[in-house]
Order: structure tokens, then C-alpha cells, then sequence
């Protein structure tokens, strides 16, 4: 209700929505849900499609509701508590600050990072690699070697990864070196409970584990709730944002204050989320802009063109990330949106030689762009030029003049501070710029951490909503479900088997059967098959398109496998051959087979 908030916020939060009440898709975690802020994505345009998704990402900074307080928030107590206690541990293994600055004193960093797949996953989609509990241990062993103490933070969205789950594990086994954080977006009766094919127990069972050991400050659970994706499933985005402003608050605080011989408190942590809603506001006062990029982004891939996302530093990681996601979100091909990273990124990866000479996939460098990307740029083709204007100047020119010998689609996402302006030769390169302009920070130690990340957050927003609006445009999502997403993990087998259910209305044993028949098809499903672990289907399905479409119109036409397939060869989109099934002779509207879907499914 209005007027009940215990925080004075920068920006306007949504109030508690329907996801929140007790019986709306009451089988699914809060991940999985589908937000009804988007339930009608698939029939919004451009501007509309920004202002939807900005609502959603607002949606991370809303307080849990006064009257019907269900899951806790950001901002409730509980979470602020625990992320005081954390930042409590951290200060106990700081020394100075971050790793550039441990690095300039000649100490070695104190902070390092583990990804499922190795940095091989941060440049192409790789299935199964966060499937492996055994896998997790191993990964977190090397780098733990030889450490006295260790704090790991374990990420999974949804409280489901087992690489994440076996990791925790570990930690809890051993804990004279270890303290696990384990940090996710669902409530921990609603992780996953289903068995992990090479441990011995579910994440659920692990983060109630944790839970118990965090009365003790032995262990900790940082879950609070930030509603749905804008696109059902899409960790990628809220997610993914809530991960990093959770992250640098709590990080940052434990530096700020142990340079100054302090505990961190709730008011430091207040102080830097506020920092992080002014850049939703300051990012998404741009919409117009944002909508418009994302309209050439669609016509380039409309007409078989490419998107190009080409960032300095930090935020070319930004953009090379926003790319690859678009492969397993939308069933996109790796040319399709692609990221580059200018300048020096010697610091930026831990395992550099899984890059080198991997073949095209892996290219992102300065090098590759003007080698492999330019000389085959063609007027279809749209690029995106991202920086600040503390960047090399003369080189974003250098560099976008002569991209635009090759085609005149040449957009800009530019930061700057309050009383910088893009020099004028620069800026009528542009067909479009998108500048986004900082007020000065006047915080003696963190403020160029806090502007860094605002820079990067802000990109994350632009760059997400332009990708996920452009493809929602090309006919990609039903309602605001990702249709035709790649089966690259355990948790996405699950997904599509819940959408076949939601949009067939049929049993859960027939769509099972159907799903299998779609990801094996030609070879006849056997006993063998049927029986096999979900690791197996989930290899053959990750190599596979349109997998979920094709099964989903074999269900309502009650047709053959390649007779789906040619329904949609002959549509438009993957979504208009399916919306024609859904709404055709003798279809009968299905009310909501979710609310009684087995909540053994996710």
C-alpha cells in the first residue's frame, strides 16, 4: 500500500504484485514465474516493451508489503542483517581494498571467481557444465589450494545449480578453511529438490543445511525475493542485475569500513543501494533512445544482418555476455549478436588460455573485430559503440570511422559525468547516441567504485531490454515465455516440459513422451531412452533447434514430428505457428494447468 515504505527510495517502486499471493502459479518458484507485468510482452512494441521490462527491473528494489508481507526483500530486515554479518566476515580476510589495489602494493588479490564451463562459458553456450555437483568441488579445490581461510560466494539464481549445490557442500564439510554464502532470488522451500545425478543430496536440502548453520554465522543464505523475470525464466536479467548490486553493496561496505577500523553497518549498505536506484532512474530516463536501438537491432536481424555490441574495458565483458546469452535464450545463432572488448583485458580473465585460438566462437578481442568483423560489414549490420568518456577518445573515433565506411547503422551507448561533452567530430559519426550523464559523486573513498558500477549496471539494463525487445519483435516469445530457448542445462529440461504442459494442457506423462520424441527424433524412443538420466537428453537437446516449438505444435495438432516441423517452416515466427495451433477448430482455451503442476518439476 502506498505510503507504507520504511525507506526513503530514489526511484518509484511497483507495489507488492500478484505473484506474490499464495495461489498464483503456486507450483513454481519465484523464478520460474511468470510476471504479470509482461503477461502480454509478445504484443507490445518498442517503447512499450522498455517500459515494461524498466517496471520489472524495478521490481529488485520494491520492500515486501506491509499489510501481506510473503517473501522477504532487499530492503527487509533479515536480509540487511545477514548482509551486515557477511560483510562482517569479509572484513575479517581484507587487507587494503581491491584487487587493483592489492595488486599496485604487490600483494596478490584477494578475490578470485569460479564459472561452471571454465571462461570458455563466458564467450559460448556450453551444456550441462553447471549439471555436476563433483565438478563444482573439484573447481573450488584448486583454487582454494594452499588458502588458510576462505569465504565462497556460491550464485544460482533460482537455488538450483548442482555445481553451485556440491560446492556449498564442501564448504559446510570443511569448515576450518571454508565459509559458504550461498546467494540466489528464491526462498528456500522453493529451491530445487530433485536428486543431483553425482551428489548425494538436492540444493534444497543443502541450503536448509546452510540455513541451520546460520544461527551460528557458520554458513549464510542471502535469498530475497525480486519478483519474476520480465521474461519468464530469463535469470539473465533480474537476476543477474540483483546478483551484481548485491554483490558490490555488501563487498564495497566491508572495504569502505574496515579502512576506517569500523563494523559495516545497515545505513553504509542503505548508502550504496540508493546509488544503484539512481541508476535505474538515470538508465531508463533514456527510454525513447532505448526503444529506438532496439528497433534497429530487430531490423538488422530481421533481415538477416548482425548486431554488433563493441565495449571498452569493463563493459565490452558487459556486451561480449549480453551476446552469448541470446544463443540459449532464443535459440539464436553466436553470429547473430555478438560482443567485443576493447582494450587491455590481461586482468579481466583467470583461465586466458581456454580463449586463445578457439576459433571464431571465441573471438572478442580489439583484433579479432577489426580482422574477422570489419572487413565483412555490411549495410544490414548494426553496431553499437559503448564507452565513457574517461575512454581513449581518439580511438572510439578511429575505430567507428571505419566501421562507418561499411554501413551507416552506427549507434552509441555513452556515460559521462556532469560537465563532460562528447567532442563534436565524435558525436556526428553517430546516427544515434544514447548518453547517459552521472551526477558527481562526492564519496571520498568509494566514488569511483560506485561510478563503475553504475556505468556497468546501466549497461547491463540498456543492452538487456535492447536484446530481449528485439528479439520479442522478430516474433520470439508467447505471451512473455521464451519459446524457443535451447535445453542446455537439468533446469531448462524441466522449463520446457512445464511450458508443454502450461500451453497444451496436457498430462504431465504425454508431454514428457513428446519432449523426448522431439530431442531423439528420428531414432525411435526405447525403454533405454525413456529410462536414461536427463544429462543425456539434455547432450543431444543442447545440438537441437526449435526443439520446444515443435513439440508444443505436435501436442495441439496431434500431428507427426516433421508435420510440426513444417508448420513452422511455413510461418512467419516460431510464436505465429503456434498462436495458429493454439487458437484454431476445436481448441479449447486451457485455464492454467501450472497451478496444479507437480512441484516436483522445478
Amino acid at each position: 500500500m502506498p505510503g507504507t515504505k520504511r525507506f526513503q527510495h530514489v526511484i518509484e517502486t511497483p507495489e507488492p504484485g500478484k505473484w506474490e499471493l499464495s495461489g498464483y502459479e503456486a507450483a513454481l518458484p519465484i523464478t520460474e514465474k511468470s510476471n504479470p507485468l509482461t503477461q502480454d510482452l509478445d504484443k507490445a512494441d518498442a517503447e512499450q516493451i522498455v517500459r515494461l521490462l524498466g517496471q520489472c527491473d524495478a521490481e529488485i528494489f520494491q520492500e515486501e508489503g506491509q499489510v501481506m508481507p510473503t517473501y522477504q526483500r532487499l530492503y527487509s530486515e533479515s536480509v540487511l542483517t545477514t548482509m551486515v554479518q557477511v560483510a562482517g566476515k569479509v572484513q575479517e580476510v581484507l587487507k587494503v581494498s581491491f584487487n587493483q589495489l592489492m595488486k599496485g602494493l604487490g600483494q596478490k588479490p584477494l578475490y578470485t571467481y569460479i564459472i561452471a564451463g571454465g571462461d570458455r562459458s563466458v564467450m559460448a553456450s556450453r551444456e550441462g557444465t553447471e549439471d555436476s555437483a563433483l565438478h563444482g568441488i573439484e573447481e573450488l579445490k584448486k583454487v582454494a589450494a594452499g588458502k588458510k581461510r576462505v569465504i565462497v560466494i556460491g550464485i544460482s539464481v533460482g537455488l538450483s545449480a548442482p555445481f553451485v549445490a556440491g560446492q556449498m557442500d564442501y564448504c559446510m564439510d570443511n569448515p576450518a578453511i571454508f565459509l559458504p554464502v550461498l546467494v540466489g532470488f528464491n526462498p528456500v522451500n522453493m529451491a530445487r529438490n530433485d536428486p543431483i545425478e553425482d551428489w548425494s543430496s538436492t540444493f534444497r536440502q543443502i541450503a536448509e543445511r546452510m540455513q541451520k548453520l546460520q544461527e551460528k554465522q557458520e554458513a549464510f543464505v542471502l535469498n530475497p525475493a525480486i519478483g519474476p523475470e520480465g521474461l519468464s525464466g530469463s535469470s539473465r536479467m533480474k537476476g543477474g542485475s540483483a546478483t551484481k548490486i548485491l554483490l558490490e553493496t555488501l563487498l564495497l561496505a566491508a572495504h569502505k569500513t574496515v579502512d576506517r577500523g569500523i563494523a559495516a553497518s545497515q545505513r553504509c549498505l542503505l548508502e550504496i543501494l540508493r546509488t544503484f536506484e539512481r541508476a535505474h532512474q538515470v538508465t531508463y530516463s533514456q527510454s525513447p533512445k532505448i526503444a529506438a536501438l532496439m528497433k534497429q537491432a530487430s531490423t538488422s536481424l530481421e533481415k538477416k544482418g548482425r548486431v554488433y555490441l563493441v565495449g571498452w574495458q569493463t563493459l565490452g565483458i558487459i556486451a561480449i555476455m549480453d551476446g552469448v546469452e541470446c544463443i540459449h535464450t532464443f535459440g539464436a545463432d553466436f553470429r547473430d549478436v555478438r560482443g567485443f572488448l576493447i582494450g587491455d583485458h590481461s586482468d579481466m580473465f583467470s583461465q586466458k588460455a581456454e580463449l586463445i585460438n578457439q576459433g571464431p566462437q571465441f573471438s572478442f578481442s580489439q583484433e579479432d573485430f577489426l580482422t574477422s568483423i570489419l572487413p565483412s560489414l555490411t549495410e544490414i549490420d548494426t553496431v553499437v559503440f559503448i564507452f565513457t568518456l574517461d575512454d581513449n577518445l581518439t580511438e572510439v573515433q578511429t575505430l567507428v570511422e571505419q566501421v562507418k565506411e561499411k554501413t551507416a547503422n552506427i549507434q552509441a551507448l555513452a556515460h559521462s559525468t556532469v560537465g563532460q561533452t562528447l567532442p563534436t567530430p565524435l558525436k556526428k559519426l553517430f546516427t544515434s547516441i544514447i548518453s547517459i550523464t552521472w551526477p558527481l559523486l562526492f564519496f571520498e573513498y568509494e566514488g569511483n567504485f560506485i561510478q563503475k558500477f553504475q556505468h556497468e549496471l546501466s549497461t547491463k539494463w540498456v543492452l538487456n531490454t535492447v536484446s530481449t525487445g528485439a528479439h520479442v519483435l522478430l516474433g520470439k516469445i508467447l505471451q512473455n515465455h521464451m519459446l524457443d530457448l535451447r535445453i542446455r542445462n537439468s533446469k531448462l529440461f524441466w522449463r520446457a516440459l512445464a511450458m508443454l504442459q502450461r500451453f497444451s494442457g496436457q498430462p504431465k506423462a504425454r508431454c514428457i513422451e513428446t519432449l523426448l520424441q522431439v530431442i531423439h527424433f528420428p531414432q525411435p524412443l526405447s525403454d533405454g531412452i525413456r529410462a536414461a538420466p536427463i544429462s543425456l537428453h539434455v547432450q543431444v537437446a543442447h545440438e537441437k533447434e526449435q526443439v520446444i516449438p515443435t513439440a508444443l505444435l505436435s501436442l495441439l495438432s496431434r500431428c507427426s514430428i516433421p508435420e510440426a516441423q513444417a508448420q513452422l517452416a511455413a510461418a512467419p515466427s516460431v510464436c505465429e505457428a503456434v498462436r495458429s495451433a493454439l487458437t484454431g477448430p476445436g481448441r479449447k482455451r486451457v485455464a492454467d494447468p501450472l497451478e496444479t503442476l507437480e512441484p516436483a518439476l522445478l
